[in-house]
């Protein structure tokens, strides 16, 4: 007899004749029997696959009934019952579901060992076998479902090897084939890849990179996700024409539930004191990630460790920008862009090169090979850094110690319930049962829980996790029906195998949701980074169904929030691609992240910013994959996000997480901003102008000079000022029309104003600006606004020589940039208190200051060293004599502006005047004329306080030359163009001591006063005519 499954079911003889098996019932149970052909099958297990859930009171005498209807139409003794159920006694190899398996479990055996042409045979035999969809005419069963899916994803995968051993053959292209499984499987990335092959040979390289662009677009829409490592090589090496190469820190998570069952792991890793990188590797679902947080855990409360999950990543490029994520090191936020984006690689080096660190790197199996570069790359670096890796695989790195991390111990058949317990694996499950049905006692059956899980810690916690719904017999009944939670075979260790060994975790528990919670559980997958109740339930629907997908282990709640396993998320966004539902729940999705960014706004500029911050900052991945999907299907909601978001981004140095999504947006929108969205527009342009090319800057300060209301979006005023800078004066003259007559609005604006009066030299009135600028701020309890007022103050307070008043208020600033986390406000306000030092006379605190700053600015990741940072490390070697040092920095200065940008391009002009000062001191005087006269050139235009300071400079070479008077006036012209002198100027000193020896003191006082007497203009006029 010959038995069919993969389709309608099917039953004939050896001559071929059809065997007509009856009604719908005998055929389902016929259909039970063959999926175990010559294995016992309980009466219970056939129970539940007929009914379900809800057996008729006489369940067990209909099995009988139908049992004697499948024996009138079958030969006899095939049907044979043995006390406690009944075996179908047939030959495995004589249904065709069993020899479908075999022979493509064989297939790709032989794909594997390279031998393509009978792989070829042996997966077309198979596939031959299918005649429809797998139990087709018995699909309303209860256990039809989830046996129909396993046999299909098996089908899909001997597909995909199919195509895979026809591509190695002379001429294999089956470019129509998969196209096709294309079309069906969209999110699956091998097909595609195939596809791009198949393309590739046929010598369509056009349509093979088309593919790799619809894939890339189609996977940050859906998934927020970028193509896996082996695509886009592929996607290289077919642009190259060539052939495709063969495939502040983070805290410690804290965990929910004791670790049970790794007493002798923990062991081991304490153990390896001295190792630098400890890789624990198993199987999925073994406990790796939880054992690697107790380990790290209990390496001691005094040592730093840090958390990075890889798991999000796609892209091996993304890597060192996760580390960097995870472990707190933003980028610079509030100020112009550097001269050329540094790789993120340089940027960990730079900030862990002297720091102790346990890392803990998460998840390494699906980047192995970009992940294992890494981690080369920083252990050769850092010498105070240890990793502690989890991988399915090793990273294969000299010096790694592996720890393998097995499934847990099981106790063999038979072994009495209290005698179990000694097994870890069945404390597990005791442990997690006792939690969702107190006063749970252990019975025989949970060991054969623990036994058909194969001791897997995830498996047995949602195993017992089903305490809720189903006894402890049940659920054992259940799994040995499904068989649902078995490893795939031992060595495939590809992340197909991985996901595919989880999605039958997901898939067993997917199978026990009513239609309400698999919609819920479909929608909740566009959520990046986990949601809140609110936000859940307005993209899921009702609360109570989340609760009841939490119930189910399909969400986990914590602390106010709701996540989905990443395993589990993937599985449920399979299932919303094959609903029809992705663009509706991603819209929801994106419509909800608007409302929380417009919400969140206001609060930004008030007292609340720190929480509205952290607010934001929670739900920072949905804010993204929201702004990827809009992009892409919804610009105008893109650019209304990128609006609302703008000063978080800013605020929270996170502007090149986002900058790609923001070029891409400007790209589809096209030179002009869309309608009623001119602000958004320049905001984008803000956020991205790096990345831009000039005309978009030029256009975006059109739209900036033609607004003729009040800013819908304030922090705009101030971004702008900021990168465009004073000189733009047509803005600034209308800085005060644009704000609103709100609190914060206004106090923007006096602080616009007095920073206006201070650098074109009327320090008097920018400070008494300052002053009530500060107090409005106060008032409103925004520190960022706080911290510009006082940083000025102080710079004031300096120039006087009130010490002591300057440093009380550098150390507020200090303190509101460290509450507010802008740690690179932190660096230019110690560099400034650091030159005020210097001119106090206190160097080894100017240093110290330049030491913290130099430390801050390596966690963010810029290797140490900024402009301003350089200018206070050049200085002080040129004081202690040490000029090449000195020259090298200054020299650093002028390598990192960048033209256009105000903040940095601004420092050029000082540079010049340092590099001046030190051909001085070297005795060059033609080298310090011409820096000094570069000095000037560049000084043309710029504000009065900066040509003050090229002034001074000046007064220098013309005191070598021997014109001491011209010196004295030069100085003099200094104050005039800044309005006040600046107290304990070491070089200014110099030049005015060297100026009162030649000509006296009276005499230099008059000739400096000459200079001081001159309005601005006659000043400018002094310098430039």
């Amino acid at each position: 007899m010959q038995f069919g499954i993969l389709g309608p079911l099917e039953v004939r003889t050896a001559g071929g004749e059809t065997v007509a098996v009856g009604g719908p019932r005998p055929r389902a149970l016929l259909a039970l029997l063959l999926l175990d052909a010559g294995r016992l099958v309980s009466v219970e297990r056939l129970i539940d696959g007929q009914y379900g859930d809800d057996p008729p009171a006489g369940a067990a005498n209909a099995i009988q009934t139908h049992v004697s209807r499948l024996r009138r139409n079958l030969p006899a003794g095939l049907v044979e019952f043995h006390g406690s159920g009944y075996r179908l006694a047939v030959d495995r190899e004589d249904v065709d579901a069993h020899r479908f398996e075999r022979l493509a479990r064989e297939g790709r055996e032989t794909l594997a060992a390279g031998q393509h042409e009978r792989a070829a045979r042996l997966l077309k035999e198979a596939l031959e076998l299918w005649r429809g969809p797998a139990l087709a005419d018995v699909a309303d069963a209860p256990f039809a479902q989830p046996q129909a899916a396993r046999l299909e994803e098996t089908r899909l995968a001997a597909r995909e090897d199919l195509a895979e051993a026809q591509l190695a053959l002379p001429g294999g292209a089956p470019v129509a084939e998969l196209r096709e499984l294309v079309a069906a499987h969209p999110l699956r990335e091998r097909p595609r890849g195939l596809l791009m092959r198949a393309l590739h040979a046929s010598g369509q390289q056009a349509a093979a990179l088309a593919v790799y662009d619809e894939t890339r677009r189609l996977l940050a829409d859906e998934l927020g996700a970028d193509p896996a490592p082996e695509l886009a090589e592929l996607h290289l090496a077919i642009l190259r024409g060539g052939e495709q190469r063969q495939p502040p820190r983070r805290r410690l998570p804290a965990p929910l539930n004791p670790l049970i069952g790794r007493e002798e792991e923990l062991a081991r890793i304490a153990a390896l004191g001295d190792a630098r990188l400890v890789t624990i590797v198993g199987p999925g679902g073994t406990g790796k990630t939880r054992l690697a947080v107790e380990a790290a855990h209990r390496a001691g409360p005094g040592r730093e460790a840090g958390f990075a999950d890889l798991s999000p990543v796609d892209d091996g490029s993304q890597a060192p920008l996760a580390v960097l994520g995870a472990l707190g090191l933003r980028e610079a936020g509030l100020q112009a862009p550097a001269a050329g984006r540094p790789d993120p690689a340089d940027r960990l080096v730079a900030a862990l090169a002297d720091r102790p660190l346990l890392l803990v790197l998460d998840n390494c199996e699906h980047v192995i090979a970009a992940a294992a570069e890494l981690v080369r790359r920083l252990l050769d670096a850092c010498p105070g850094l240890t990793i502690l890796a989890t991988s399915r695989e090793p990273l294969g790195l000299t010096g790694e110690v592996l720890v393998p991390l097995a499934p847990l111990a099981v106790p063999p058949p038979g072994t009495d319930p209290g005698d179990a317990l000694s097994y870890p694996a069945v404390r597990l499950f005791a442990d997690r049962a006792a939690a969702v049905r107190p006063g749970f006692t252990i019975g025989p059956e949970v060991a054969e829980i623990c036994a058909t899980l194969d001791g897997l810690p995830l498996a047995i916690e949602l195993a017992a996790a089903r305490l809720r719904t189903f006894t402890g017999p049940e659920i054992a009944a259940r799994l040995n029906e499904h068989g649902r939670f078995k490893l795939l075979s031992r060595g495939d260790r590809t992340a197909a195998a991985r996901h595919r060994t989880l999605h039958a975790v997901v898939e067993w528990s997917w199978s026990l949701l009513s239609p309400e919670e698999r919609e819920a559980a479909r929608r909740f997958s566009v959520f990046a980074g986990g949601a809140s109740l609110e936000a859940a339930e307005a993209v899921c629907g009702d609360g109570d169904v989340l609760a009841d997908l939490v119930d189910k282990s399909l969400v986990e709640a914590d602390g106010g929030r709701y996540r989905m396993l990443d395993t589990i998320r993937l599985f449920c966004a399979e299932r919303l691609a094959e609903a029809g539902d992705q663009r509706q729940a991603r819209d929801a999705h994106a419509a909800w992240c608007l409302t929380l960014a417009r919400r969140a706004d206001p609060w930004l500029r008030r007292a609340e910013q720190l929480d509205w911050l952290a607010a934001l900052s929670e739900e920072h991945d949905n804010l993204q994959a929201a702004i990827r999907h809009c992009v892409q299907d919804d610009p105008e909601t893109a650019s209304r996000l990128a609006g609302a978001l703008a000063a978080y981004w800013w605020l929270s140095g996170r502007r090149g997480q986002i900058t790609s999504s923001v070029v891409r947006l400007l790209d589809r929108i096209g030179g002009e901003p869309l309608e009623g969205l001119e602000e958004e527009y320049i905001l984008c342009v803000l956020l991205a102008v790096r990345d831009l090319p000039p005309e978009r800057w030029a256009r975006a300060a059109e739209l900036m000079r033609s607004i003729d209301h009040e800013l819908r979006h304030p922090f705009l005023a101030v971004l702008w000022g900021m990168m465009a800078g004073p000189r733009d004066t047509v803005t600034v003259q209308r800085h005060g029309r644009l704000l609103d007559s709100d609190p914060w609005s206004q106090a923007v604006f006096m602080l616009g104003e007095a920073l206006i009066s201070l650098v074109h030299g009327r320090p008097g009135q920018a400070e008494r600006g300052l002053e009530e600028t500060l107090a409005r701020f106060r008032a409103l309890g925004e520190r960022w606004g706080m911290a510009q007022a006082l940083e000025w103050l102080a710079m004031i307070a300096s120039w006087r020589g009130d010490w002591a008043g300057a440093r009380r208020l550098w150390g507020q600033a200090l303190d509101l940039h460290g509450q507010l986390g802008s740690v690179d406000e932190q660096v230019d306000v110690l560099c400034r208190r650091a030159a005020g030092l210097v001119r106090e006379g206190d160097l080894a605190g100017a240093r110290a200051d330049l030491e913290q700053a130099t430390e801050l600015a390596r966690r963010t990741g810029t290797s140490g060293s900024t402009p301003a940072l350089d200018l206070g490390w050049g200085d002080l070697a040129r004081f202690a004599g040490d000029l090449d040092e000195a020259r090298a920095r200054y020299t650093a200065v002028l390598e990192s502006a960048v033209s256009g940008a105000y903040v940095t391009e601004g420092m050029r002009p000082f540079a010049h005047t340092a590099l001046g000062r030190l051909a001085e001191a070297e005795g060059d005087l033609a080298e310090a004329g011409r820096r000094h006269a570069e000095a000037l050139r560049l000084a043309r235009g710029a504000v009065y306080a900066d040509v003050a300071d090229v002034a001074e400079g000046l007064a220098g070479p013309a005191l070598l030359e021997g014109a001491a008077e011209r010196a004295a006036y030069l100085l003099g012209v200094g104050a005039a163009l800044r309005g006040t002198t600046i107290t304990g100027d070491r070089d200014v000193a110099r030049v005015a001591a060297g100026v009162t020896g030649f000509l006296g003191a009276e005499a230099f006082a008059g000739h400096f006063a000459k200079g001081a007497a001159l309005s601005q203009e006659e000043a400018l006029a002094a310098l430039f005519d």
